[in-house]
């Protein structure tokens, strides 16, 4: 059995030459990713039980995928549930943390 303490949890390991990203990870010291960001904005959480791992999909979709449409969007965090239903919202912020990376990159 292999178990890591909460605290290492909240830091980037690497695991066999892989690395194991946490959504702690995504921020930059106090500034958050464009992703975090775009969540808090399109206000896509209530509870928060889901958001970290729609946060990190998010992040991870983006990377492959820099302008997804809503079928990919949809079909790419199809694996991570809500239940309070926020999917409209998820969806928005998806969009907004795209166009926040695009514009990143060009300035």
């Amino acid at each position: 059995m292999f178990s890591l303490s909460a605290e290492l949890q909240l830091h980037p390991l690497r695991i066999d030459g892989t690395e194991v990203r946490t959504v702690e990870s995504l921020a930059d010291g106090s500034t958050l990713s464009p992703v975090q960001e775009a969540f808090i904005e399109a206000g896509a959480f209530q509870c928060g039980y889901c958001t970290p791992g729609f946060v990190l999909m998010t992040t991870q979709l983006l990377e492959r995928y820099p302008e997804p449409d809503d079928d990919q969007i949809r079909h790419y965090l199809s694996g991570n549930l809500c239940r309070c239903a926020a999917y409209p919202e998820i969806i928005n912020a998806v969009k907004i943390a795209a166009q926040k990376r695009k514009v990143g990159k060009t300035t």
